[in-house]
């Protein structure tokens, strides 16, 4: 199989993933595994006015990641870019109405960067 056959039937596989039921439009994903489309919406530093105290993220659907790192894909993106958005862990055993933790991951449309990062600082019952 040639090169360019090969990346036809890649991308064949990559459209039918993408228009698949687990991939639905500017909602959030509930379920491990499950992906959104979105787009970024704001890009911070983890704390307001230190630049280099890490990566935040805001996406179109609200959905929030920080880093203590600085995420070098989130330095190259850009606000509006399109999300591939997916849901990849849940926390275990919260205290009531604390839902921090989730993390998820995400694949940049214009820059094909990757990254993963959790919606909070902490943990579920941590600081």
């Amino acid at each position: 199989m040639t090169k360019s056959a090969i990346y036809l039937v890649l991308t064949a596989a990559t459209l039918a993933a993408l228009s698949s039921p687990a991939l639905s439009a500017g909602k959030v994903p509930a379920t491990v595994g499950q992906c959104v489309e979105t787009a970024i919406k704001e890009k911070f530093s983890r704390l307001e006015g230190a630049p280099d105290s890490g990566s935040g993220i805001q996406y179109a659907n609200d959905v929030v990641g920080v880093s203590y790192e600085i995420v070098a894909p989130i330095e190259k993106a850009r606000v509006g870019d399109k999300i591939t958005l997916c849901l990849v862990s849940l926390p275990d055993n919260c205290p009531p109405g604390d839902d921090r933790g989730k993390v998820y991951s995400a694949l940049d449309h214009r820059t094909k960067g990757k990254w993963e990062l959790p919606d909070a600082e902490h943990m579920c019952g941590g600081a």
